[in-house]
């Protein structure tokens, strides 16, 4: 299994607009042959003294951290997912009017060596 994941700063008052345009993206990847497309809203994600989430992508005060993952059954399919994802016309409508800062978004593909 391969997956996805991607820490963002998304404005809060805007929190419909990303689910909905979440909601379009995970449409994308499923069809794709993404596995499973999950987005997380922070809730309890304490600004640490040294890291944290909030440190890692510069919080504002009129911001909340949000967390994504993507899965794929291996790297090879998430290649070519994501290559077809970021060439349609929809998914760049998307991510335009995205409600958050690409600049301080972290993200990165990660090979799963323990799954329960």
């Amino acid at each position: 299994m391969y997956v996805d994941t991607m820490v963002a700063p998304v404005k809060t008052a805007r929190k419909a607009d990303y689910i909905k345009a979440s909601t379009e993206l995970s449409a994308l990847f499923l069809a794709h042959g993404a596995l499973g497309y999950l987005e997380c809203w922070g809730e309890d994600v304490p600004m640490g003294e040294r890291t944290s989430f909030p440190r890692a992508v510069d919080l504002a005060a009129d911001e909340t951290c949000a967390v994504s993952f993507i899965t794929y059954p291996d790297k090879a399919t998430r290649d070519a997912c994501m290559g077809a994802v970021m060439a349609n016309p929809r998914a760049d409508a998307l991510m335009q009017d995205m409600p958050l800062d690409g600049k301080r978004m972290i993200f990165g593909g990660f090979e799963a060596i323990v799954t329960a």
